[in-house]
């Protein structure tokens, strides 16, 4: 199965199966493949950096739960608000963000939030003792971008040391690997 290629249709994809694993979460004080991070804290970090992310470019969220008391209802206000942006008039507008060339919002979107509810969802999912099968196609996609900007990711800090992984192995485990993950991880 392959996501689509279209940023609302993408996001909307990631965002449900992203929602399937916070529905499954049964102990949301669970540790996650993150150090230091609880199953909370996973949609914490989603519901935190979206906002900071628009920020720059003046565009603010309304306000939902706190993810630290209801991930759920936080979760899914963020879902909601995400997929207004690109279902909505505004969608293919000029973004701008102080590190970023301006692009459409969109496409902002879709390059920088949406892969980064993708790779939280295989940490939500681990954390909550659920099986995580993430997209062949676009864990690929993602991996060979990130692959790209490996030193620029390193010294940012927005990823831990790299978790060495066979060559051949699974793409979803060496995706697991590159952002500082453990693929055999389990709580």
């Amino acid at each position: 199965m392959s996501l689509p290629d279209q940023p609302a249709a993408r996001h909307r994809a990631v965002a449900a199966t992203f929602s399937e694993h916070v529905a499954g979460v049964e102990d949301w004080d669970a540790p996650a493949p993150v150090p230091g991070w609880r199953a909370r804290d996973v949609v914490g970090h989603l519901c935190r950096g979206f906002p900071e992310f628009m920020r720059p470019d003046g565009v603010e969220l309304s306000p939902g739960p706190d993810a630290a008391v209801d991930p759920v209802g936080a979760w899914e206000h963020l879902r909601a608000q995400v997929q207004e942006l690109l279902d909505g008039p505004e969608a293919h507008r000029s973004f701008t963000h102080p590190e970023l060339s301006p692009m459409p919002l969109n496409l902002a979107i879709d390059r920088y939030y949406t892969p980064d509810v993708f790779m939280h969802t295989w940490d939500l999912g681990r954390a909550a003792g659920q099986d995580v099968i993430l997209d062949e196609d676009f864990s690929a996609q993602l991996l060979a971008v990130l692959e790209r900007k490996n030193e620029q990711l390193r010294a940012s800090g927005h990823f831990g040391p790299r978790v060495p992984v066979p060559a051949d192995a699974p793409v979803q485990e060496r995706l697991a690997g590159f952002i500082g993950r453990d693929p055999f991880w389990k709580r």
